[in-house]
């Protein structure tokens, strides 16, 4: 007669047989879980590695990004734009303007240089029509004068094409970031020139808001790849100053800009005449 040697332990009896299944289902979960542990384990740090050298290489590889204005501050378009702006008023009957007057106007884009040039000299005269209406249709015929004849006088910044070379020799990017309507900036680009040094051209139409709003220029840096650390914005006037200033990104600011204001009362990190030379200061910026 054989007899099996019981193990009492409160009401479970443990015989031989139940302890050896229960070492084999126990090494079984065991070796269950070490797998899944292992696997994920090591998939998560390989991927948290992978993400951190591609990020690490991404910050130091990352190219640097400047940004331009467009109306005097890459092109001196005051002439073309005062031709425009004096068709429209020669049309509906109001006093034109001189140059030196259109330079202090074009900032904010047409619509604000023709409501600025009404109603800062004709309000009075035109006191009860109804503006919005007026301004709308003046703004449609200067957009579509300007546009046939948008490089009869217009010329390149002192320096600007030189620059722009010397910033594509560096691998920088380079946007433009404008009032003009997109369709418009593009065109003028493109028959003066310089439009295959940018990778990108964003007007005042281009999204749902346009400069002093920061987004304009953010919107332009992550478009092209670029970080808001190491970018720069060339502008003349408040306008430009103020989007950059909220953005966080230097400003480097054209003297005599399309501006009311003198260049003391604009917000910037350096003072230019033109381009010739400028690429001592973008070098100090490339260092960091």
């Amino acid at each position: 007669m054989s007899f099996e040697k019981k193990i009492v332990s409160g009401p479970i009896i443990f015989t031989p047989d139940l302890i050896k299944n229960l070492r084999s289902f126990s090494c079984s979960i065991l070796e269950f879980i070490c797998f899944i542990w292992k696997y994920f384990y090591i998939k998560c740090i390989d991927s948290l590695i992978h993400n951190l050298f591609l990020k690490n290489t991404l910050l130091m590889t990352q190219k640097y990004s400047i940004l331009f204005d467009l109306d005097g501050t890459l092109v001196d378009t005051a002439p073309d734009l005062m031709n425009a702006h004096n068709h429209v008023m020669r049309k509906y009957g109001y006093p034109t303007k001189s140059t030196a007057d259109i330079r202090n106007l074009v900032g904010q884009g047409a619509g604000a240089m023709i409501g600025r040039s009404i109603w800062g000299q004709a309000k009075k005269e035109f006191g009860k029509i109804d503006d919005q209406k007026i301004k709308a249709e003046m703004v449609k015929d200067f957009v579509n004068f300007y546009g046939k004849n948008i490089i009869k006088e217009s010329t390149l910044i002192n320096g600007v094409k030189e620059f722009l070379k010397w910033c594509k020799e560096k691998e920088i990017s380079m946007a433009v970031c404008t009032n003009k309507q997109e369709h418009l900036a593009i065109d003028l680009l493109k028959k003066i020139g310089i439009y295959d040094y940018f990778e990108y051209v964003a007007g005042s139409d281009t999204f749902d808001y346009c400069k002093p709003d920061p987004r304009h220029i953010t919107s332009i840096i992550e478009i092209i790849g670029g970080d808001v650390k190491k970018s720069l914005m060339f502008g003349d006037s408040e306008t430009d100053a103020n989007a950059a200033k909220a953005a966080s990104v230097p400003v480097i600011l054209l003297e005599n800009g399309y501006t009311e204001k003198n260049s003391n009362e604009i917000y910037h990190n350096h003072l230019i005449k033109d381009f010739i030379g400028v690429e001592k200061i973008v070098s100090t910026y490339l260092k960091d």
